[in-house]
């Protein structure tokens, strides 16, 4: 952990979020922005109709090397934008240094002469939102997808454990209908796994159609190659080579107009809410001393209550989601919105979209710790249950409606409700009515614990 840290991703949170540094770092975004460069340069080669060779396997490895960005590369980059390097002035321009670089490392090979198609015919925004939409796909693949695969499969394990322990439901926070603790997890698995499927088929859109949108410098310079066609083929071709879903958008001006972003990270937004709904579910479980956590010798609850284990975890994950999900719910106000055919605002919003990555991954990490440390008390679980025996009354209700019995309802709103009654309570009430005897039998053998209808089956599914 850095100490000199502003933002606590690179500081305090450093080992759960350095990972991300190998997409969202600036190193990675130099090296993105050269793998879409030299991508582009060897499909330019293998085009019909224009005067560039075909490059050999020898060649192509050299251009394929510069992926391998190292700190050193890095600097080089860095020192062309801000201070110049060689006889190379200062660029003040993050991608025109990367142009740059490309060239003054192939300056020397077989590739010397075809230098000046590196680049060719686009416009900045090209490679820059084709190397974005590679950080996000490939980060997501590699990190942030297994990452909630793995708190989601630590949910439904929970879910299976515990789908007969019956529980307190509550609706307006106020004693109802019985359910299984299972089957509560079961619910937020089973929504966290919607949002997944959706996030890991979403294809990110992207552009390489110049200027504005219309592919003028490359038809002017090749009028007869089907540019349509090659932006398509190049941006098909990168998506099978690195497995990323990605896709051709045709209709752009300058930019792409980030929708497929926004809706990507209305999905995170989407999971990180639920999630944030489980964290105080579970809270408030903990609270009421249904589930317990498992102590961890040396850790500290509180600075003078030594008896305390708080729901650290729980409250550290709650509030890195609510940041996470400020920054998309920014982004999604913000990134569709360019004036005319562009404007640079969305250039540095797009720089912290590492941060809304990071922030969310923090949640999850924290999440999964609190997750493998919960102790399910089912004896805390069932006393508060059978503590509020009133919650039988609508089984007992709808069976008196099937027999036909009149107003059964008002009978037992008038018996139970603003009231403390007990079981024994009940099943008076129960044995004064003018019923058979069968049907008294069937009322009497419910109890809140075995009031649960189809909760452990549906935890089982």
């Amino acid at each position: 952990m850095s100490l000199n840290s502003i933002s606590p991703i690179d500081g305090r949170y450093k080992k759960y979020t350095e990972k991300l540094s190998a997409f969202f770092g600036e190193r990675a975004s130099m090296k993105y922005k050269i793998i879409t460069e030299g991508e582009y340069l060897i499909t330019l080669s293998e085009t019909k109709g224009l005067n560039l060779r075909k490059f050999s396997a020898k060649e192509k490895n050299l251009i394929r090397d510069l992926y391998n960005l190292d700190n050193e590369g890095a600097d080089m980059i860095n020192k062309i934008e801000l201070t110049g390097y060689k006889n190379i002035k200062a660029t003040e321009h993050d991608f025109k240094a990367i142009e740059y670089y490309i060239k003054e490392k192939l300056g020397n090979s077989s590739l010397k002469n075809v230098l000046e198609f590196v680049h060719f015919g686009l416009t900045t925004e090209d490679a820059t939102n084709i190397a974005y939409a590679l950080m996000i796909s490939e980060s997501l693949k590699e990190v942030y997808i297994p990452t909630l695969e793995d708190v989601i499969n630590k949910i439904g394990k929970l879910a299976k454990e515990n789908k007969n322990a019956p529980m307190l439901a509550r609706t307006h926070g106020q004693p109802a209908s019985p359910t299984t603790f299972g089957k509560e997890m079961k619910i937020f698995e089973e929504r966290l796994k919607r949002q997944l499927n959706q996030i890991r088929n979403h294809k990110i859109l992207v552009k390489m159609n110049g200027a504005t949108g219309n592919y003028n410098a490359l038809i002017v310079a090749y009028p007869k190659v089907n540019w349509i066609e090659f932006s398509q083929k190049f941006i098909t071709k990168l998506a099978k080579e690195r497995r990323v879903k990605i896709a051709t958008n045709l209709y752009t001006t300058q930019i792409e107009p980030h929708d497929s972003y926004i809706e990507l990270f209305d999905m995170m937004r989407r999971a990180n809410t639920i999630l944030i709904d489980m964290n105080q579910d579970i809270w408030r479980y903990i609270s009421d001393g249904w589930i317990g956590q498992k102590a961890v010798e040396g850790e500290v609850g509180s600075s003078t209550m030594p008896h305390k284990i708080n729901p650290l975890f729980l409250e550290n994950s709650e509030g890195n989601l609510g940041v996470a999900n400020a920054f998309f719910e920014f982004f999604g106000r913000k990134l569709p919105i360019s004036r005319l055919q562009r404007d640079l605002s969305d250039s540095t919003v797009q720089r912290n979209i590492g941060s809304s990555f990071a922030h969310s991954l923090i949640a999850l990490e924290y999440l999964k710790r609190q997750l493998g440390r919960i102790k399910v008390n089912k004896e805390n679980m069932e006393k508060d249950l059978n503590n509020h025996p009133e919650v039988i009354t609508e089984a007992i209700q709808t069976i008196l409606r099937r027999e036909g019995e009149k107003m059964p309802y008002e009978k037992l709103k008038e018996l139970t409700r603003g009231k403390t009654v007990t079981l024994a309570d009940i099943h008076i009430f129960i044995k004064n009515l003018k019923i058979d005897e069968k049907i008294k039998k069937e009322l009497l053998k419910i109890t809140p614990k075995n009031y649960t209808g189809l909760a452990s089956k549906l935890a089982s599914r």
